[in-house]
């Protein structure tokens, strides 16, 4: 089968757009869209392997739509003129690369994408997957000849749809989904459907009887049918009454198959149009400095690494992508130069180098899934949401409305319901927030909002994980998460493709469920090391606190070695309550939290909680002092350093916005702490993998995952009772500290168990 890939370009550059800082050239020129642009073409490219490409837009000039309703998608703001600036600079990038564009006037991007669809259709051999960064395409569903690709948050977390995944989704057949929009119509586009017909009401009609036209036959010839479907006398009324809405409003989300225009498959693959001269000139003008490396690996297969393994081949591109990370700025080759008048030899030599292989490895094990485990999860979850729901329906007095709508769930809580807002945050449009964090306020003031946010934790578990898992692992049931060591300014690892760092903790009986799904292979054991407050330990090395040293020195529970001295009493005294509060500003020191943050996470009043930030810095008296050494230095420099000479840029140090400024002064204060930290476990990981060889126990112990300060290894049975002392010497020894680096060991058959 041969790939043909749609583009709906406003709505993917609409997403990147608003998704993304704003980006701007050093001349001023904004580029946050064309970056996000750029980024998904190379995700499109490693992810769906296109043969061929079609870019399609929509143009400014009135549409047919636009003539028969004056109204069509009223409402929505002008789009901003950074926005448009991108989206005719974008038809640069697509002449670059030498895809095709199709627009026409009177039409919008989705009629040339359905047109290219009913023509492409022809092509049995051609599979067609249309790129949008909305839902409107997806009746263009067919089979899995015909899927729709798109976002489900930000740029990274997308789906694949195709008309299994739409059935499943939405309760009926893509080619229904018109019917569906005549009845509850699209706030987004302003089409009206027929008012007082919900989401929920439009999905049992259409699931039942099928397109508009069967629902009005059904009902003029026998009412009887709809009422043993369980439709109410309001429903029936407001069908009868809304006809004529209904029908214009599908119409209207009709997306045409008919534009004047004509589409063939090229002659050549798209890759081979590519005007490389061109790209490179477009992207040095926008400034993407690492782009043009992400791209060479897209434009040219044979430069991605073959057959890793023990000792794979480093690419020299990477080793340049590297050193344009800690220098700031891009270059070609490696400049060892740069890198030594900068400090950043060792950085480079010692830490990043030598981990290349190390990650490849852990790339090309993978960690297995049990797919099957999962499916049957998924059931259950589905099943537990259904009921969540008609919990959440009864509690607020029934009535339908859908609850994934921020707008509709607040008018519940807060009108309906009558829960007082007093305290909540509003969102940048001036609503009424319905976010997480504002729920969790209210969740005394009301039983259901507990549900809701229960309900919310189980949909965002299964679409995230549950469903999506299975679908990126291999044929094996293995996830080869890549590793990025150029992702953060503070040095730290970062995982995509999927992000295995980010999987709910055990604190919760889903996660916990969720966790239970990454196994071992037979015959083998997980290992996790784990680093004991190895912030809090960078910390008191940092900084000569000598305390802080001696309480690490005695090995004692550091939170309650705090609190003892903080609220001085003698450690047998100290309370609960006062470990969790010196607990919460041993972690908050190390962000930067100031006395309003630290009032919040402690849950006291402003006053207690400056009381008890100045007893804390009169305590560890060094501690103050670093920070402020620290913020004085990059005030100076414009950069932070890490203990092993890594820097940070922070050039809004010196911003006449004092939240700018404030900020970068978190960010001074925290980097040097996070960012050797990080250089420790990359250290570590790297003795760990020396120390193994020397031993003879590389080929039974497996480096699988880095989670932040955490290394999770795959251990053949018989062999962690040699392994972990060697593990656990090279993480502890990685590098002579005032203080002890200490690792806990936790292993297990499963993630969960550990």
């Amino acid at each position: 089968m041969r790939t043909l890939v749609l583009l709906d370009v406003h709505a993917i550059l609409h997403r990147a757009y608003h998704a993304l800082p704003d980006f701007t050239t050093k001349s001023g020129v904004p580029t946050g869209g064309l970056y996000g642009l750029t980024s998904m073409l190379i995700k499109l490219a490693n992810e769906l392997k296109p043969d061929y490409l079609a870019a399609c837009y929509d143009l400014p000039e009135p549409t047919f739509r636009k003539v028969a309703y004056a109204d069509y998608k009223a409402g929505r703001k002008p789009t901003d003129s950074a926005l448009v600036e991108q989206i005719e600079h974008s038809r640069e990038l697509f002449q670059a690369l030498g895809i095709p564009i199709y627009e026409h006037a009177g039409f919008e991007a989705d009629d040339m994408i359905g047109t290219i669809v009913e023509q492409g259709k022809a092509h049995k051999d051609v599979k067609i997957i249309i790129a949008s960064g909305d839902l409107d395409t997806l009746q263009l569903v067919k089979g899995k000849q015909v899927q729709v690709y798109t976002f489900k948050k930000g740029l990274n977390d997308t789906i694949l749809y195709d008309e299994t995944a739409v059935g499943e989704r939405f309760g009926f057949a893509p080619t229904l989904l018109p019917d569906w929009k005549g009845l509850r119509g699209d706030p987004s586009d302003n089409i009206i459907g027929i008012t007082g017909i919900g989401e929920k009401t439009a999905t049992k009609l259409v699931s039942t009887f099928g397109s508009l036209e069967k629902i009005y036959t059904q009902l003029k010839k026998d009412e009887k049918v709809f009422k043993e479907a369980g439709m109410k006398d309001r429903v029936l009324n407001l069908l009868r009454e809304g006809e004529e809405e209904a029908i214009f409003s599908k119409t209207l989300a009709v997306i045409r198959r008919d534009a004047p225009i004509q589409y063939s498959l090229p002659e050549k693959v798209w890759r081979d149009n590519v005007d490389r001269l061109t790209l490179d000139n477009l992207l040095d003008a926008w400034e993407f400095r690492t782009m043009k490396e992400r791209l060479d690996k897209v434009l040219n297969p044979k430069l991605e690494d073959e057959g890793v393994g023990d000792e794979p081949r480093v690419e020299s591109s990477r080793e340049a992508k590297i050193t344009s990370w800690l220098l700031g700025k891009e270059v070609q080759a490696v400049d060892l130069v740069a890198l030594r008048e900068l400090g950043l030899e060792k950085v480079y030599q010692e830490i990043e180098l030598p981990l290349l292989p190390i990650l490849d490895g852990a790339h090309k094990r993978g960690i297995t899934v049990d797919t099957p485990y999962l499916k049957k999860l998924a059931k259950e979850v589905r099943a537990e949401i259904v009921t969540l729901e008609k919990k959440i329906a009864k509690a607020v007095g029934g009535g339908d409305f859908n609850l994934n709508s921020p707008k509709q769930l607040a008018e519940i809580l807060f009108d309906k319901l009558q829960i007082p807002v007093k305290g909540l945050k509003k969102t940048a449009g001036g609503a009424r927030s319905t976010r997480e964090s504002e729920l969790l306020k209210l969740a005394d003031r009301h039983p259901v909002v507990k549900d809701i946010l229960l309900y919310r934790e189980k949909q965002k578990a299964l679409s995230t994980y549950i469903e999506a898992l299975p679908r990126l692992a291999d044929s094996n049931g293995v996830l080869h998460t890549t590793f990025d060591q150029t992702g953060a300014a503070t040095g730290r690892l970062s995982s995509r493709d999927p992000n295995l760092q980010n999987i709910p903790t055990t604190s919760s009986e889903l996660g916990q469920k969720i966790r239970q799904s990454f196994i071992a292979r037979p015959r083998h054991k997980f290992v996790a090391l784990d680093y004991a407050q190895i912030e809090m330990r960078v910390l008191a090395g940092l900084s000569g606190d000598e305390v802080l040293i001696k309480l690490f020195q005695a090995d004692v529970d550091i939170h309650r070695g705090v609190a003892a001295r903080v609220f001085g009493v003698k450690e047998e005294a100290v309370t609960d309550d006062m470990r969790r509060q010196a607990k919460v500003i041993n972690f908050g020191i190390i962000y930067g939290m100031g006395v309003n943050a630290l009032r919040a996470n402690l849950g006291t009043d402003r006053e207690t909680a400056a009381e008890f930030h100045r007893r804390y810095f009169e305590t560890f008296p060094r501690i103050k002092n670093y920070f402020d050494e620290v913020i004085g230095r990059a005030r100076r420099d414009g950069y932070t350093t890490t203990h092993f000479g890594r820097r940070r840029s922070l050039p809004l140090l010196l911003s006449p916005l004092p939240r700018a400024r404030a900020e970068a002064e978190r960010q001074a204060s925290n980097a040097p702490v996070q960012g050797t930290a990080a250089d420790l476990i990359k250290l570590a990981m790297i003795k760990a993998e020396s120390a193994l060889r020397a031993d003879d126990l590389r080929s039974s112990v497996h480096l699988l995952l880095t989670i932040h300060d955490e290394l999770l290894y795959e251990v053949e049975e018989g062999v962690a009772e040699k392994a972990l002392p060697v593990l656990r010497g090279a993480m502890e020894t990685v590098t002579p500290w005032p203080c002890p680096l200490k690792v806990k060991i936790t292993t297990g058959s499963n993630w969960a168990e550990l």
